[in-house]
């Protein structure tokens, strides 16, 4: 009967583990970021360039949930842009 109780639990986890493959989470590719003044943001309108602090070889950063997970790089998907993922980072603790 312990066996049973064993390979119930393990069940369990394994159906566990598939329900959460249906959780959404949200997932942001960020190009890089500028500090404006209030002032300056004001003036922005159509054709104005806001510089980012990133050059044009360098990866971009992807969060999960407000989280940093990786980073990616930007491509062209027929009429849409996309990332390439380049680096997952490692999982802190446990």
């Amino acid at each position: 009967m312990a066996n049973d109780d064993k390979n119930a639990g393990e069940g369990d986890a394994v159906t566990g583990r598939e329900a959460a493959y249906d959780i959404q989470v949200e997932l942001y590719a960020v190009l890089g970021h500028a500090n404006v003044q209030v002032k300056q943001l004001l003036k922005l309108g159509r054709g104005a360039v806001v510089e980012l602090d990133r050059k044009i070889n360098e990866p971009i950063d992807l969060f999960v949930n407000k989280k940093l997970v990786g980073h990616g790089e930007v491509v062209v998907v027929e009429d849409r842009l996309g990332v390439t993922v380049t680096d997952m980072l490692k999982r802190q603790g446990g």
